[in-house]
């Protein structure tokens, strides 16, 4: 007995040493390394690496909720509006031996129906006397690649906001008439220390988010603009310390205007530009978080850069009815053949207070008076000699915004415009028809609008 156990015991041992043996040469597996995700701090919160690079990104965006109700000015438009809103904002940085290089681009889905329809930034507060609303807003969607850029070192290449910018509708819901535009451009940035740089931009306002370049008219014939030799030049000098900011800006336009009538046949070229000084000042005194801006801009030839486009008035546009558009021109060609700039100009104030860290409150607003040349009105007025139109026009709004929770704002807000003509134009009735004074019409010189806006918005 003691024999065969002892067999048994041996005959283990031999083939526990065999399988050892033989997994020994087996080829052994190691796990593969796992790449976790790190953090980024070096440009502020919510950056990330990208795994198995040096790449910094930060993902995030908006999803905004709005709903509007205003002055209706014909049975035939809608007295209220909804909208909303969804953006991404992708922003990808790197350290490089030249500074950083950073990609970003915002885009924007967009869906409005009723008051929203048809105007200036989706803002129903601003008006044009005797204009015609006519139409219900139907539901409409709308794509817009808000920024798309590069920066590396100085250089700054795509779409992105104007150079020329300052105050560009930094509070608020509504729009104010100033400069703001993402557009595409070329520029060049110097920077001295102490929060001193310069730059130096090509911009294609033909590109331009609302302040495009506005046409030319002539009271005989035709007029034209042709093409352009250069894209618009700009060029601002800014400061950014502890107490705020402040700008200085200039911008140079070029125009070839064509011009065809019964005593003439010529084309010429044109020179606008358009200067804006502001200043943005810090009142931690008061609350943090509190802002004051201050902004002044002229413009002779360049009615863009104060924030005036092709036409003013907002709402639905009657195409059947001649003469119903109130149009903005920058050039005026008389009947001589000779071409007079319009000139204008604008001041903007706007103010944040936080009540409380949640609870803030936003006063804005702007005034401009523009000089339009020979750009004569649109309809003429039975008896009237047609003058420019030269309109004045005010834009005051507050609101209050509550946020529960970080990136959320629940906010209502009120807006009133008035506007005032140089000359009475014949008023649209509720067909978006101007009756002759024989046949009914009346005439307007002066008109205001108010409308309100309660917003929910996230942003993250």
């Amino acid at each position: 007995m003691k024999l065969v156990k002892s067999l048994l015991l041996g005959s283990a041992a031999g083939f526990a040493a065999v399988a050892g043996a033989q997994a020994a040469d087996l080829p052994s597996r190691k796990a593969a390394p796992v790449e976790y995700v790190r953090v980024c701090s070096a440009y502020g919160a919510g950056f990330f690496y990208i795994p198995g690079t040096e790449t910094c990104l930060r993902v995030g965006g908006r999803v905004r909720a709005e709903y509007t109700v205003g002055t209706r000015y014909g049975e035939g438009q809608d007295a209220y509006g909804t909208r909303s809103r969804g953006r991404l904002n992708v922003d990808a940085r790197t350290a490089t031996a030249y500074g950083t290089l950073r990609t970003f681009f915002r885009y924007e889905l967009t869906v409005s129906s009723g008051f929203y329809a048809g105007t200036i930034g989706g803002n129903q507060g601003i008006i044009a006397p005797g204009q015609a609303r006519n139409g219900q807003g139907g539901p409409g969607t709308a794509s817009n690649l808000d920024l798309a850029f590069v920066q590396f070192g100085p250089i700054t290449a795509g779409r992105a906001q104007s150079f020329f910018d300052f105050y560009a509708n930094d509070f608020g819901f509504s729009t104010l008439r100033t400069a703001d535009s993402r557009l595409n451009l070329l520029a060049y940035t110097a920077t001295f220390g102490s929060g001193f740089s310069a730059t130096v931009s090509l911009e294609d306002r033909n590109t331009g988010t609302g302040q495009r370049e506005n046409g030319v008219v002539s009271p005989l014939g035709t007029a034209a603009v042709l093409g352009q030799d250069f894209p618009d030049v700009v060029a601002s000098l800014r400061v950014d310390q502890g107490w705020g900011s402040a700008q200085l800006s200039g911008a140079i336009t070029q125009r070839n205007i064509s011009n065809t009538g019964p005593l003439f046949n010529a084309s010429k070229d044109e020179m606008g530009f358009a200067i804006q000084g502001g200043v943005k000042i810090n009142l931690p005194m008061l609350a943090a978080g509190d802002v004051l801006f201050l902004q002044a801009a002229y413009a002779d030839g360049a009615l863009g850069y104060l924030g005036w486009g092709g036409q003013f008035g907002s709402g639905r546009q009657t195409t059947a009815v001649a003469g119903n558009q109130l149009v903005i021109n920058d050039f005026g060609v008389s009947a001589f053949g000779n071409t007079k700039s319009a000139t204008g100009w604008s001041i903007v104030a706007a103010f944040r207070h936080f009540w409380t860290p949640q609870l803030r409150t936003e006063i804005y607003g702007s005034y401009s008076e523009l000089s339009l040349g020979y750009t004569l009105a649109a309809q003429a007025v039975p008896g009237v000699v047609s003058r420019p139109l030269d309109p004045k026009e005010m834009i005051l709004a507050g609101n209050l915004i509550w946020s529960p929770v970080s990136g959320l704002d629940i906010g209502l807000e009120v807006i009133y415009t008035r506007t005032e003509l140089k000359q009475a134009v014949l008023a649209a009735n509720n067909a978006g028809a101007r009756p002759v004074l024989a046949a009914g019409g009346r005439l307007v010189k002066s008109d205001d609008a108010v409308a309100a806006r309660f917003r929910i918005q996230r942003d993250f």
